[in-house]
């Protein structure tokens, strides 16, 4: 299996993310996605995903590759630091359903 130059370098990035310091910018992400980070109605669980997932995710909203007018707003005002801390803190944490 070969793993793209961009792939690797997102798993690197995620590994030595901060946390804690995702645990803190985490505060904003509750308001619809709860503490819980669980599923609720048409907002999607965003706890115990990999951090290259989520990291892609959160960059494909920034980018506006992916559709949601809210995620995009949000991902716009978040650094690639600040959103590989998030991807560290929630992909630490049990999937919620």
């Amino acid at each position: 299996m070969t793993v793209s130059p961009a792939l690797m370098a997102m798993t690197q990035a995620a590994a030595g993310a901060d946390r804690e310091w995702g645990q803190h910018l985490s505060a904003e992400c509750a308001t619809c996605h709860r503490t819980s980070g669980a599923r609720q109605g048409g907002i999607p669980a965003i706890t115990g995903l990999p951090p290259d997932q989520f990291i892609a995710l959160m960059l494909s909203y920034k980018e506006r590759q992916r559709d949601n007018v809210v995620m995009q707003a949000i991902a716009a005002r978040l650094s690639r630091d600040e959103i590989e801390a998030l991807a560290a803190h929630y992909g630490s944490l049990d999937a919620a359903d």
